[in-house]
Parts: structure tokens; sequence; C-alpha cells
């Protein structure tokens, strides 16, 4: 694409060089640039894309974009032109958008936001439109993924270059709908801004992410953003928030957004509402009362909190025009989704159970729904992932400990703090709960294997923190570590 075809799209401070240029390739990482490319320099949360702009013209960028001034005092490119903007973020996604050719045009954007159950509201939704005949993509927290195609996700949802990238190849692949999980982080560094989303689905708002986002308020303040760009932009004409009434932070929210509510809860007043609940270890089943009329449903899931998952993606489709038939079809599928209140089948036939739970609310949900389904003890193994959100520690410990019949603390990802330190932090909640039956064992796999070996016929241990992840991160070193493999062995 020639360069002056990129300029028109962005805001320029200052430019430099040469406008006649053909640009290969955009590229924020300047370890991936290759001659003929463009760099844009991001100033991210640890690191400045500017320190690395020698690097990148030393590799052939023929343009770099920075928010530097060009020309003496500021850098030169003897490869072809310097452009200086007031906000890279901002014009790295406007070049994406036009670099990939708003690859978007024709397909439905929804975007799933919230503490938990992103990713389970994204597999029921993506069930329910496969029944109805689409063909879906989805971008979360477990991997990015199209009919025939799928790769390991490194973030929940990634930067607008690489986005807009995966975007296109799903458009070029027919792909009608894209269910994309949107973090918090991504929507205070701008990495969806360009996403014209027809349907936004808010699941709900506790804490986490508070090592980054400094304040309750502040991480609320990054969830309103996606309800806060549903404006129609000619593109759509079906535009919709879709937005858990139950939740303190979801009526908040219904309050901000300007693009038209369905809202879903168990209160009468609520457009999508659920009846009649009853959870067993074979699954879920509830009456949907919808604007369009009234279903049973039927679904594997096995959380008494996932009804509230089921809502939201019943919600989601109805936004989308889908027929109640193909919904509650589309509910039934799933078999379950991976690490979220996973069971996992082993030779004694003890009922272990992964889940992902790494908030002190989600936690506390998923203690509650495996305690239903508990005729015996309740056995908890979970730790705390190094390097993020300190202040969470001791409110999951007093969670467990007050829900749980014997806890093992034990290591998640350390990263590159201290395990030990990690633990007792957890542990301060534990005691502070009252219950005196706990163990700490650092060893996540021994941790596992010592509560599998203490579990008898009809308690439940649940193995929580991890999920779905295929790994443990420990300093700087990532090995394999999968706890459904862990706790089937250890039960062999």
């Amino acid at each position: 694409m020639q360069l002056e075809q990129l300029m028109e799209v962005i805001e320029i401070v200052d430019f430099q060089g040469d406008h006649d240029l053909e640009i290969a390739n955009i590229y924020y990482d300047s370890r991936a640039i290759k001659p003929g490319a463009m760099f844009v320099a991001l100033k991210g949360h640890t690191q400045d894309g500017h320190h690395f702009i020698e690097d990148a013209i030393s590799k052939g960028a023929s343009v770099v974009v920075s928010e530097l001034p060009p020309g003496p005092g500021g850098f030169r490119n003897k490869n072809g032109a310097m452009i200086q903007v007031r906000d890279s973020r901002e014009a790295l996604s406007r070049l994406a958008v036009r670099f990939f050719d708003s690859p978007f045009k024709k397909m439905n954007l929804i975007g799933i936001t919230g503490t938990n159950g992103k990713t389970t509201t994204a597999y029921l939704l993506e069930s329910i439109l496969v029944v109805a005949g689409r063909k879906p993509g989805v971008l979360g927290t477990i991997n990015y993924r199209f009919p025939g195609h799928v790769r390991e996700a490194p973030v929940t949802t990634p930067e607008c270059l690489d986005l807009m990238r995966i975007l296109r190849e799903m458009a070029d692949n027919a792909v009608s709908d894209v269910v994309m999980e949107v973090s918090s982080h991504s929507l205070d560094q701008g990495r969806v801004r360009g996403c014209p989303f027809c349907v936004a689905i808010l699941t709900n708002i506790s804490r986490d992410h508070l090592d980054y986002h400094r304040s309750m308020e502040a991480y609320f303040e990054a969830k309103t953003l996606l309800f806060k760009s549903l404006t129609s932009d000619g593109l759509r004409r079906r535009v919709r928030a879709v937005i858990n009434a139950d939740d303190p932070r979801g009526r908040e929210l219904i309050k901000l957004t300007e693009a038209r509510v369905i809202a879903y809860g168990m209160g009468k007043e609520c457009d999508v509402r659920a009846e009649e609940v009853k959870v067993s270890r074979a699954g879920l089943t509830a009456r949907l009362i919808t604007p369009e009329g009234e279903m049973e449903i039927g679904s594997a899931l096995i959380g008494e909190f996932d009804i509230y998952n089921i809502m939201a993606a019943a919600a989601g489709a109805l936004a989308l025009g889908i027929d109640l038939k193909s919904i509650c079809f589309g509910l039934r599928q799933p078999k379950g989704v991976p690490g979220r209140l996973e069971q996992v089948r082993n030779k004694r036939g003890l009922a272990l159970v992964v889940d992902y739970a790494h908030t002190p609310d989600a936690l506390l949900k998923a203690l509650g729904a495996v305690r239903l389904l508990t005729e015996g003890r309740l056995l908890t193994v979970f730790g705390c992932g190094g390097d993020r959100d300190k202040g969470k520690r001791k409110a999951m410990g007093r969670v467990a400990g007050l829900e749980s019949d014997m806890v093992f603390i034990t290591s998640d990802n350390p990263r590159t703090e201290d395990p030990g330190t990690i633990a007792s932090q957890i542990e301060e909640g534990v005691i502070e709960s009252g219950l005196k039956d706990y163990i700490l064992d650092l060893d996540r796999e021994n941790a596992i294997q010592r509560a599998v070996n203490m579990a008898r016929n009809g308690d439940l241990v649940l193995i929580a923190g991890k999920g779905h992840e295929t790994y443990q991160i420990t300093g700087k070193e990532k090995k394999a570590f999968d706890d459904r493999v862990v706790a089937a062995r250890a039960a062999g």
C-alpha cells in the first residue's frame, strides 16, 4: 500500500522524508521489522517503543511513526520517512484499519466484557451461531479460532494491528460474526478502537486487575468504553447493549450507554430472565423468558452461576436476530468449556473439578457451585498469580477458608515473585476465616496429589486458578503443566 494512502487517515504533527513509498507491512515490535515496513512506536505499560526506533531503522524500516519530532534533535530515517503524531496508539489503530481494508465491513462484531464469564458466554454464543447457520470466529482467553483454524491466544484481546490482521483473515474466509472477549486492558489501551461493535455484552464486574487500573472506579471506567463506543456508524442498523441488570455496576452502565439495552437477570423487569433453574453434576435446566417467547433450555454446564452466562449468550443472540429454536439447540451443544468447572474423569471415580477462578468473586461462585454438588467434604487447591494484583490474595484465602472443608495453598504462576510470599498472603486470609484444616505446599503437583489422596467417595476436589492453561510460569521459565492431566494422574 502507498504511504500517502495511509497518511490520509492519521493526524500528522510533522513529517520528514519521502511521500512516494510502498509499505509492505506495519509493525509495532522492532524485532519483527523487515525492509520496506512501517514501524509504529508505542508507549507500553512496561516498555516504550520509542526506545527501539534506531533498532527499527537499522533493520530497514522505511517509515517510522512516533510521538517524537523528526529532524534536528530527533530521529532521522535514512531509509525513507519519519512521521510525528500526537497519539501513536490512535494512529496505529487508524493505520491498521486502512492497511487491512476495514475487514469488519461484512461481519458482525460482538464484544463481551466483564470480570468473569466472558469465555463461557463466548463459547455458548459461538454454538448458537453455528446452529443458526452462521460462520462464527472467536477471539478470547483460550484461543483465537474460526472454522478450520485455531491458534494460541497470547493475550485475551490482541493489539489493534494484530486484531485487524486476524479479522482480515477471518473476512477472507467468509466469517459472518466475530465473538470477541474484550479485556479491560485492551479497552484502556485502545486496542479495539475503530472496531464497530454491533453488540456489547457485560457479564459482571468485581475486583480484578487493580495492579494495572489502581482503583475499581478506573477499572469500571475502562469497561464502560466498550458501551460508549456503541453508536451507529452507517455500517450497522442493529446496535445493542446486553447488560446484567442484577450486577450493581451493570445497573449503572444501563444509564450510561446510548445504545438500546437488552437487560438480563432474575428480576421480572429484565428483558431476558430465568426461572425454575435446576443444577446437578449432569448439567443445568431452566425456563428462559424473552421478548420473543419462552423456552425450556438445557446445558451441560454445572455451575449455578452459569445461568447468567446462558442468559447473556441468549440475549446476545436475540440482539443478532437469531430465532429461539436456534438459541435453544445452541445452548445444548457445548459439552463444557475448557477449564471452567471442568470435571476430570479418573479411574477412581472421584469428583475432581478444575476451574479458572482467579478472583475472589469467581472463587466464591465456583465454590458455591460445587458445594451444591458435594455430598461429603469440599477440598480446595489454589494459589494466586505473581506480578499481579496483590490485594486479592488475602481475600481469596478468606473465601476459600469460609467455603471449603480443607484448603491446600500452593503456587499458581508465581512469575518473578517469591512463591512463599504469595502463599503467606493467601494464608492470612485462610487464618482470618477461622479454618484450621489447611496445608501449605508450594509444589502445585504435589499439592494436587495430596488433595486427591485425602479425598474419599462423596468428597469433591476443586483445583482453582489455572483452568485451561497448559503451562506454569516460575521466574522467566514457562514449563508444561496442566491441572487436568495432573489431577487425573494423581487419581490413577
